[in-house]
């Protein structure tokens, strides 16, 4: 189960690392697109916003249906809760550090 959650959240990073696929997912969060429509803000082809497409799919982030030649796409931001809850662990970790060097710099003052 591990295993699954680790490529769960790779897959989910790796969508989300470029900025393209961000501003798709973006658009996406307004409306249910085509992949034509998601690729008009950066002129691409449509091939190219698929290869993107595909990348968001695998992680879970978009739902693709085709409708006669159109391929339209919504967003399922579902999986974007395991990634925050990933992060949640670090920001407590780095929160509790910082709240401690807080802690020993006021005693240093103080002394």
């Amino acid at each position: 189960m591990v295993e699954h959650e680790s490529e769960r959240l790779d897959a989910l990073f790796h969508a989300l690392s470029h900025p393209t696929r961000r501003g798709m997912l973006r658009q996406l969060a307004a409306h249910e697109c085509s992949v034509g429509e998601l690729a008009e803000p950066y002129a691409m082809t449509f091939a190219g916003a698929s290869k993107h497409v595909q990348v968001l799919e695998r992680a879970g982030l978009v739902r693709r249906s085709v409708r006669g030649r159109i391929h339209l796409c919504r967003l399922d931001a579902g999986p974007i809760r395991a990634g925050a809850e990933w992060m949640r662990y670090y920001e407590r970790f780095w929160t509790e550090r910082l709240d401690r060097l807080e802690q020993l710099l006021q005693e240093e003052d103080e002394a």
